[in-house]
Parts: C-alpha cells; structure tokens; sequence
C-alpha cells in the first residue's frame, strides 16, 4: 500500500485512542489505531511515511519491551513515547532504544502534533536515504570484480599509477575501469564517488595516497 503520512497510536484506552485520533486526522493526518502491540503486528504494512505513537504502560507486553522487538525486526519507525506514569530510567531506555521524544501525560495538543511533524519528516529522511542507498547498490551491482576493485582504491584518494601499481595493471586499463565506475555509479565527480563509497560503506580507511 502506499498513501499519505501515517501516524499509528498504540494505547490500550479506548477514550485515549479515539482522543489521539480525532486529533490527528483534524490535523490532516491518516491515523491508524491499536489497542495493542499485537494488533499493531497484525496491521498490514503502510509503504508511507509514518510514525508511532506508543504508550509505555500497556496490559500484557509494556512499550518499551515492543520498542525493543521493533528495533530487532529493523522495523524504521520514528516512536513517540507517552506515558501518565514516567521516571526516569523509563525515559532513559526509550530515548537510547531511539525514541525520538518522550510525553507525560497531561500534553499539549501542540506538544503532541509538533512531536508527530518531528516524526514524519526523520521518517521522510530515512525513506529519502533508503531509496538513495538502493539505486547505489543496484549501480555498484553493475560493477564487474575489477571496477570494484578500482573503485574501493580510487576513493581512498590512491592516484590512476598508484592503482595500478597494486593491482599489477597499465594505468590505462586503470582508467578505462574508473571511467566505467565512474558512468556505472552516475557520479559527477570523485568527490560524488568518495560520498557514494562511504554511504555503502566500502571506503578503506586504512589506504591512503601517501601509504603505498
């Protein structure tokens, strides 16, 4: 499915739940309600950006614990934590799980609808970087063994001869593998090529011009 933002809430109040939702879609927003983390694990995936509304004190498994399966099933989701009965370590433990803001309960519908904007825009982000990434990947796909061989060389800064000399090549054959990177990959320049290296995470930090 694809659609508008999405913002689920998960809190086992009915009263609440309806609250936070006729809030939301006042706002302009498409809500999903949950009366639990089960349900919301039930739910069918929203290809949107979104984010989570998450009640810390749930009957049966408590927010935390589900923000902790989230993280494990790499499920992206920016999480807003609300709770009537918060301390400290609770706060603590959700924002290093990645919480990206913690309510008490009493909130301000402004508190609430700024901390749900904050949320969509990091969730359009990661979706923006994770679409970015996937076209990198398919071009370095493309790449035969040898391009990336050159490529992994070229974006630690070694020079076309220095390159060659490591990989008992002619500088030519050298400079016809990194004109093929170079139109492979769509980079305008080494420098777009060192930034695309580094999002894939193949930059060799350990090789430098000067170490040969």
């Amino acid at each position: 499915m694809t659609g508008a933002a999405l913002v689920h809430v998960i809190d086992d109040d009915a009263g609440m739940r309806g609250a936070l939702g006729s809030l939301l879609r006042s706002a302009g927003f498409e809500v999903a309600l949950h009366a639990s983390t089960d349900a919301f694990r039930a739910a069918a995936v929203v290809d949107a950006p979104s984010c989570l509304i998450l009640d810390i004190r749930l009957r049966g498994e408590n927010g935390l614990d589900f923000q902790d399966w989230l993280a494990a099933e790499r499920r992206e989701i920016p999480v807003i934590l609300v709770t009537g009965h918060g301390d400290i370590p609770m706060t603590v433990r959700g924002m290093k799980a990645g919480a990206i803001d913690f309510l008490p309960k009493p909130f301000s519908d402004e508190q609430l609808l700024r901390a749900v904007a904050n949320g969509i825009e990091k969730s359009r982000e990661r979706r923006e970087a994770g679409a970015e990434t996937a076209r990198l990947r398919q071009g370095y796909g493309k790449l035969t063994p040898r391009e990336a061989e050159v490529m992994s060389l070229v974006v630690t800064g070694l020079m076309n001869k220095q390159v060659a000399a490591r990989l008992s090549l002619s500088e030519i054959t050298v400079k016809i593998h990194r004109g093929n990177v170079m139109k492979k990959m769509e980079a305008q320049s080494l420098a777009d090529l060192v930034r695309m290296a580094e999002q894939l995470g193949i930059r060799d930090e350990s090789i430098h011009r000067f170490n040969i």
